[in-house]
């Protein structure tokens, strides 16, 4: 499940719009049973919901019609866009005073094509330890927030400012996300904390955004780099470093 807030200017009145998705493995009236027992106060009902098959439900999130899966096979499918994503993971409750003023933030200009995913965890995954898999960011967390804004295609040629709005929200909820590192998403590459040298490029320096992304875990993967590439051949801007280099 993903819930979603965002700016409405629907009827020429700026609100906030919250809407929730989600996967459900199963047919729909187990899933009508279990949320009417989980999450009576979404008052779900099967005209929300929609039966299809796995590779449909693929197509579906990724806003192409169900009816055609060739064009996942199609690479210039997916227009191209800009945006910029940032994400937080949460161990403690946020204060609802906190939700308030971030939703504040959405009714400046910048905001207007802005986003917050908010993904829960939690349950089965809250069983699963920090090394128990290279993925390590399941035990503990609450929920993950994903940070969107991404303008009109005419508004490309200022999108800078669009990136400093998302940066300013982002310091604005570091008292409240979780700290010693303040972890971070790998699949959303944070340039701005820092990245490789053009050449080789220190443990400690790969350390910045490693403990952020992989936790305890970097290490690890350090140990494997440099058994399998110590010549550091295979590279990118926040590359995992071997201990030689």
């Amino acid at each position: 499940m993903r819930k979603t807030l965002r700016v409405n200017s629907g009827d020429g009145k700026k609100t906030i719009q919250a809407s929730f998705s989600a996967l459900f493995l199963g047919k729909v009236d187990n899933l009508l049973s279990l949320m009417e027992k989980r999450f009576p106060e979404l008052g779900l009902v099967k005209q929300d919901c929609f039966e299809m098959s796995w590779i449909q439900s693929v197509l579906y999130f990724g806003q192409f019609p169900i009816e055609n899966s060739e064009i996942l096979l199609d690479r210039t499918a997916v227009s191209k866009s800009f945006f910029k994503v940032k994400a937080d993971y949460v161990t403690e409750p946020i204060p609802k005073i906190v939700f308030e003023g971030m939703l504040r933030r959405f009714y400046e200009e910048e905001g207007r094509y802005a986003s917050i995913n908010l993904i829960p965890y939690g349950g089965k995954m809250d069983e699963i330890s920090e090394t128990e898999t290279p993925y390590p960011h399941r035990s503990g967390n609450i929920y993950k927030i994903m940070y969107i804004v991404g303008p009109e295609e005419e508004e490309n040629l200022e999108f800078q400012k669009y990136v400093s709005w998302i940066r300013r929200f982002y310091r604005h909820m570091t008292p409240y996300v979780s700290k010693s590192p303040r972890e971070a998403y790998v699949n959303y590459r944070y340039l701005d904390i820092g990245v490789n040298n053009k050449g080789n490029t220190s443990y400690a320096r790969a350390s910045i955004w490693g403990f952020k992304y992989f936790k305890n875990n970097f290490n690890n993967f350090v140990h494997v780099k440099t058994l399998v590439d110590p010549d550091n051949f295979l590279k990118h801007e926040q590359s995992i470093p071997p201990l030689l280099s």
